[in-house]
């Protein structure tokens, strides 16, 4: 297996002013669709007894919004590219703005259910029409920074929107964080209607007449399938670890509780400090070439973290900071390359899909993890260490198929 061709590109160009305004506009709109999502869990305590629901019942509610973003990716796909894309923003973002006040003001179990699958029917699409203005107004060269920056949402969404959300429901009650997250919403998208331009140049380009066939003629591409694939497989390794994080570090290495929030504050500090240095690395240095790195990294700190005994917290602290980093390493240069596998005509429609794949992907690697995982009679997680294994060994073909479409892409 040969190495693709990796020069060095030139000095990363410098964004325009408006670029700077988009760029800002398209991260706020990751924050606050990452936060919506990521909020629930953490409420489950308060919103469980409030409304008399079980935990079975909590686990619905969570993942209705799952389910429902991976549906609305496949039923948008035929249209995505249809439309001026910043229409197609502001339609679904309105859905999901009225979603999570609806969230706020559910009084049952019955009305939040419903109000989570409506959020997660507009939600779940505004990802993926974030990333296709991204690729449309921002050049190859600069979409290892773009989406560093963008990817940064993630880390602020533990750093500042987690904390305060949590502030709000124990001062007021659960309902708060679904207000004040409408609200900021409303502000923030009046702010993209008025800064952001039309983004419709893909509209100039030859249409297909139906959209049936031009969500079958994006599903077909072969280099689009292995896309998706490897979308498949690195969501796959973080769906893993991630709901079982907090349970392994309390019942297994011995961590109070109240030194989670500590955890999650320094890892989210460290992944917004070197999430844009990663994308710099990336459009200076190659994406594959920072890919590279990144996988071995996070697969190396995979192992170590799913083998750790009890740890003081500082060290538990720094193999979480670097493990994030090697996560956040594959992710933005797999981000920044996968943005030029589509056509502009086909841009929203792979992107529709792809987030259907993320989503649906997800869910089915907690479903695997579950069945792995067992709980011993002491508390403590059993099988932890196999979960390592299959996110490193799904690392491992990730790998192969983005060398492989890195070929495809590069030969046009």
């Amino acid at each position: 297996m040969s190495t693709p061709s990796l020069a060095t590109p030139a000095p990363p160009q410098a964004f325009s002013p408006y670029q700077k305004v988009v760029l800002g506009l398209l991260a706020f709109l990751q924050f606050a669709v990452i936060l919506d999502f990521m909020l629930m869990a953490p409420l489950g305590a308060l919103i469980m007894p409030a409304l008399s629901i079980t935990p079975k019942q909590f686990g619905l509610v969570v993942s209705a919004y799952a389910f429902s973003a991976g549906a609305a990716g496949l039923l948008t796909a035929g249209f995505a590219d249809r439309f001026d894309r910043k229409k197609l923003l502001l339609f679904f973002y309105t859905g999901f703005v009225l979603g999570t006040l609806w969230c706020g003001l559910s009084p049952t179990f019955e009305s939040l259910l419903a109000a989570r699958i409506v959020t997660g029917l507009f939600g779940g699409v505004i990802g993926s029409i974030v990333l296709a203005i991204a690729t449309d107004l921002f050049p190859a060269s600069m979409r290892g920074r773009v989406m560093g920056l963008i990817q940064t949402a993630f880390a602020a969404s533990q750093v500042l929107g987690l904390p305060a959300g949590l502030y709000l429901s124990s001062r007021w009650d659960w309902h708060m964080p679904f207000f004040a997250m409408a609200a900021l919403g409303l502000v923030g998208g009046l702010v993209v209607a008025w800064r952001l331009q039309p983004v419709d140049a893909h509209l100039k380009l030859p249409q297909e007449r139906g959209a049936f066939s031009h969500l079958l003629h994006t599903v077909t591409v072969p280099r689009h399938l292995l896309a998706f694939a490897t979308t498949a497989l690195l969501t796959t390794g973080g769906f893993m670890l991630m709901p079982f994080s907090s349970a392994f570090t309390v019942n297994n290495l011995g961590i109070s509780m109240h030194s989670l929030p500590t955890i999650y504050l320094v890892t989210g500090l460290c992944t917004i400090v070197f999430g844009p240095l990663i994308g710099r690395a990336a459009d200076r240095f190659g994406k594959f070439r920072v890919f590279t790195v990144g996988t071995l990294l996070s697969m190396t700190m995979v192992e170590i973290y799913t083998h750790l005994d009890p740890v003081p917290l500082p060290v538990l602290i720094a193999v979480n900071a670097v493990l994030f980093v090697g996560i956040f390493s594959r992710m933005i240069p797999f981000q920044a390359i996968v943005a030029g596998v589509p056509t502009p005509a086909q841009r929203g429609a792979f992107n529709a899909i792809s987030a259907s794949v993320q989503q649906l992907s997800g869910g089915v690697a907690s479903v695997i993890a579950g069945h792995i995982v067992t709980l011993g009679a002491d508390g403590r997680l059993q099988h932890f260490d196999r979960i390592g294994h299959v996110v490193v060994g799904a690392s491992i073909v990730s790998f192969m198929l983005l060398w492989r479409l890195q070929k495809s892409v590069a030969a046009g």
